[in-house]
């Protein structure tokens, strides 16, 4: 038997909508169901019961088949046209009339017949609600698991987009360290990502695959953070064993990236960056429709800048001349389709000229004093001048070459000691570099100096400094001026011979 108060537990916040004709049963029937039920609706036939079923919201309806103008079984069939699941209780008289059948083909709950029976009544009662209970609370499991998937998932969304941020900037750091540590690749790899966007664009691919490519161009050279100084540095043409050791940072970038989920699909493109459409590029050699698609415009947009960007032993091309050279590599160098989209999507590109890998301050010139800067003094090297010149034949920024011979210098040595001759030619650089300010000093052939000046200066003043510090040794010194603007110097032997 059904206690009323388990009863009560279910159906104290459903509102229940009871319809009954008969004056007498209604108002016994409704005051006990106000003692079980949040809320009763009342209504007299099955007209009134639609209208106020419209009006609310109703959990359960129970109501009386046989009824003037609207008869239970009508009311009960608009009300399943709105709401299909509604629980429904009928009463009735007559267990076998034929609104009874036509009641049950609906879809109800339950029937009670008539006179009440107080326990059946209770049971259909419990029956309903506990249906309705178990449904409410189902729904509201299933909506707190959606919001518990909703919250885990921006969660997780947050913790995802955290990683990639963290991924990203640390990356991008490591971009940033490696152009800091040269001049000349400063801003590269941006430039590469964004000549490589334009050219994509041009040939029509999407903007996902554009923003892939920049990605790719930001990112390619980040193996170079494993290029030892002594290559990354070396301004100079690369020997055999440098040139292996630069092309590395090809396979660090690519196993760099490919173990971070976020940049694997890059990592394929950064890995072919410097193949060539001949074959004969590295580090595997592909050719021709081998490389990957995105990475065959990397490669032309890569090459593009280096031709557009000052190196210390060569001048940037102009636009134009660049765009020139790619098309007389097509087909050899680079895929011909790229190199059609690439001559209309840079030919408007303007180019910094100010990108050089010549120092212009005090700590970029200490930088280069591995490669640079002579062993004895605060002067350059040999190597230095050589490529000094080789930059003077594109822009004469040097006008003027004072060339310093000092004779006899191995006697000294034999007086004086080596540790004695070393100290000589310190002194004498530094009277060069102190009384030639603003000007390149270089130690060149073992004993003697180069000075590189961009206006002429009058030596009267050095020479008597000079003539006072050979005083009464073997050794003797001359000077010869080189007018740069008259005589083509292009190296070493050029200064020999003049």
């Amino acid at each position: 038997m059904i206690e009323l108060h388990d009863l009560k537990l279910l159906s104290q916040d459903l509102t229940l909508l009871y319809v009954e004709d008969d004056a007498s049963i209604r108002d016994a029937l409704s005051m006990y169901l106000l003692k079980l039920f949040k809320k009763v609706v009342i209504a007299k036939d099955g007209v009134e019961g639609l209208e106020l079923y419209k009006m609310q919201p109703i959990d359960i309806v129970i109501t009386d088949l046989s009824m003037p103008r609207m008869n239970g079984l009508n009311m009960l069939q608009e009300i399943k046209k709105i709401h299909e699941d509604q629980s429904v209780l009928i009463t009735s008289a007559h267990s076998e009339s034929e609104y009874m059948f036509g009641a049950i083909k609906l879809g109800i709950d339950g029937y009670i017949i008539k006179p009440f029976d107080f326990p059946q009544l209770n049971g259909e009662l419990f029956k309903i609600s506990n249906k309705i209970f178990k449904f409410k609370e189902n729904e509201n499991l299933k909506l707190h698991l959606q919001q518990m998937v909703s919250a885990k998932t921006v969660e997780i969304t947050k913790l995802m987009l955290f990683q990639n941020y963290n991924y990203e900037k640390t990356l991008l750091s490591m971009v940033q360290m490696i152009e800091e540590r040269d001049n000349y690749t400063a801003g590269h790899s941006e430039r590469v990502a964004e000549y490589s966007k334009k050219i994509a664009q041009q040939m029509g691919y999407s903007k996902e695959e554009c923003t892939k490519l920049y990605q790719a161009g930001i990112l390619h050279d980040i193996g170079k953070i494993a290029t030892p100084d002594t290559v990354l540095l070396n301004p100079k043409k690369l020997n055999q064993i440098e040139y292996k050791l630069i092309q590395e940072h090809v396979i660090v970038s690519y196993n760099l990236l490919k173990n971070i989920p976020m940049f694997r699909d890059l990592a394929d493109i950064v890995r072919v960056h410097h193949e060539r459409y001949d074959g004969g590029g590295y580090p595997r050699g592909l050719k021709a429709d081998e490389i990957e698609p995105l990475a065959r415009i990397m490669i032309v947009a890569d090459a593009f800048d280096a031709m557009t960007t000052n190196r210390i032993y060569k001048a940037r091309k102009t636009v134009p001349e660049a765009l020139d050279e790619l098309v007389a590599l097509k087909k050899k160098q680079f895929h011909p389709e790229v190199i059609d989209s690439a001559i209309i999507a840079l030919k408007d590109v303007t180019i910094d000229e100010n990108i050089t890998q010549t120092p212009k301050t005090k700590l970029e010139e200490e930088r280069f004093a591995y490669f640079y800067k002579d062993i004895l003094g605060n002067m350059y090297n040999q190597n230095y001048l050589e490529l000094i010149l080789i930059k003077n034949q594109y822009e004469l920024t040097y006008k003027y070459l004072y060339l310093f011979t000092i004779n006899n210098f191995s006697q000294y040595n034999k007086d004086n000691s080596w540790k004695k001759g070393d100290e000589f030619l310190i002194s004498f650089a530094q009277y060069l570099v102190e009384y030639f300010t603003s000007a390149l000093v270089f130690r060149v052939f073992g004993d003697n100096f180069v000075v590189l000046t961009e206006k002429f200066i009058k030596i009267e003043n050095i020479t008597l400094k000079l003539d006072e510090m050979i005083k009464n040794t073997a050794v003797h010194y001359k000077i010869n001026i080189i007018d740069l603007t008259e005589t083509e110097i292009k190296n070493i032997a050029d200064i020999e011979n003049a």
